[in-house]
């Protein structure tokens, strides 16, 4: 079976060259893309713009009236401010460095919050269970009769 080739003065640029001297577009042929006396090459440049960098403001904010442990929602807004003021600035690096540090401190105000609210919650717990073992004790409760002093 013979590929079907196509006459080089229609097409500027060329498919995927794989080299094999049987086939057209070997690298050895005069008249070649890229070879002297051949067609030019024209290469596209693609610039990809990334995502701009993030800033973090809202989750710095809520840790900052959320408990705040240590003041660390505070700094995190601070360097939330300052990243956002980067990117307006067009200082892409800047603020990508600002706000990753806004997100560090907020992941540990975050984790800061949720162990002493569960710290909280467990010492609510313990002591409403002493505070019941204590009344069971010192009042000689009976549970199960209802009118205990005969009523």
């Amino acid at each position: 079976m013979n590929p079907v080739s196509y006459p080089y003065e229609n097409f500027a640029l060329q498919g995927k060259n794989d080299g094999l001297p049987a086939q057209p577009g070997y690298p050895g042929e005069l008249g070649q893309p890229g070879q002297p006396g051949g067609p030019m090459v024209q290469y596209t440049t693609v610039n990809i713009v990334s995502e701009a960098p993030r800033d973090h403001v809202i989750w710095s904010i809520y840790n900052l009236f959320h408990w705040n442990p240590c003041c660390l929602g505070l700094v995190a807004l601070l360097y939330s401010i300052k990243a956002r003021d980067r990117k307006m600035a067009g200082d892409m690096s800047g603020a990508r460095h600002y706000g990753s540090t806004a997100r560090c401190l907020n992941i540990w105000a975050t984790v800061l919050v949720c162990l002493f609210s569960l710290i909280c919650i467990i010492v609510v717990a313990v002591y409403i269970n002493q505070v019941k073992d204590s009344l069971h004790r010192n009042y000689q409760i009976n549970l199960n009769n209802r009118y205990p002093y005969g009523g």
